[in-house]
């Protein structure tokens, strides 16, 4: 199976603190991959590695074919173009609309008029379940659930390849993480007009269970473990038997 991800020996220190140990991974193409650990484990660490904001200090880490720490300021500027990212708490600009919101990057990276702009929002709008009434209210009108679809639409306007979420469901109730969930399930299931890779940082096991098709272990520093779900779920790695016995009970 071919790789959108490559981590080959990836070490990472700041100062005399190593956050990442020799880590290895192969995150494949067109799949939904979650990285689990406790906090602290260096999953945040890891996934500023993939958008090249820090360098490995040793190890090699190839991205969409892109050899990662050996690209330029400008390179980096268009290889980012590649990804979308929802962060923990959708991180929407407070005093723009949620039109504005996801015109955003089609402004910035695209050279669409007016009119193209707004149909394009219009239809990633539809793709995250909202519907016009909400393409005019300021983030602080939106629940959020709302906020979450948002962030997703922003994420997806410029038909990234890779799809980055960071704590998708962090803080919401048990309705709004269901639909979240979904979303990011028939997200990564529909937009695959470019193979769309997934990959999600979380602690929370239940809905990494029912959405990945991957999942790794991050344990101070190292993948102990990555496999597909159904395997992960009979691990007998002591560290991870205990993680999923304390949240799924």
């Amino acid at each position: 199976m071919k790789s959108a991800i490559s981590c080959k020996n990836i070490i990472k220190r700041f100062g005399e603190h190593t956050i990442l140990k020799n880590l290895s991974i192969e995150i494949p193409k067109g799949k939904i991959t979650t990285i689990l650990g406790y906090s602290g484990a260096g999953k945040s660490t890891l996934m500023k590695h993939f958008l090249g904001l820090v360098k490995p200090t040793q190890g090699s880490l190839t991205v969409l074919d892109q050899n990662v720490p050996t690209l330029s300021d400008d390179e980096l500027r268009k290889f980012r173009k590649r990804f979308g990212m929802l962060f923990q708490y959708a991180a929407l600009f407070d005093s723009l609309t949620t039109y504005e919101n996801i015109a955003f990057p089609l402004k910035e990276f695209t050279d669409l008029n007016k009119n193209e702009i707004l149909e394009r929002v219009k239809e990633l709008l539809t793709a995250v379940g909202l519907n016009e009434d909400s393409l005019y209210k300021l983030p602080s009108e939106l629940s959020g659930g709302m906020r979450k679809r948002v962030g997703l639409a922003r994420a997806l306007a410029l038909k990234p390849e890779i799809l980055l979420y960071d704590e998708p469901t962090t803080g919401l109730d048990p309705i709004t993480t269901k639909m979240v969930n979904d979303l990011i399930t028939t997200t990564g299931r529909t937009e695959n007009t470019t193979e769309l890779t997934s990959v999600i940082i979380s602690h929370d096991i239940q809905a990494t269970l029912k959405i990945s098709d991957y999942i790794a272990f991050l344990e101070k520093g190292e993948i102990i473990e990555f496999s597909p779900t159904e395997e992960f779920k009979n691990t007998t790695h002591p560290t991870i038997r205990k993680f999923l016995d304390l949240t799924t009970h």
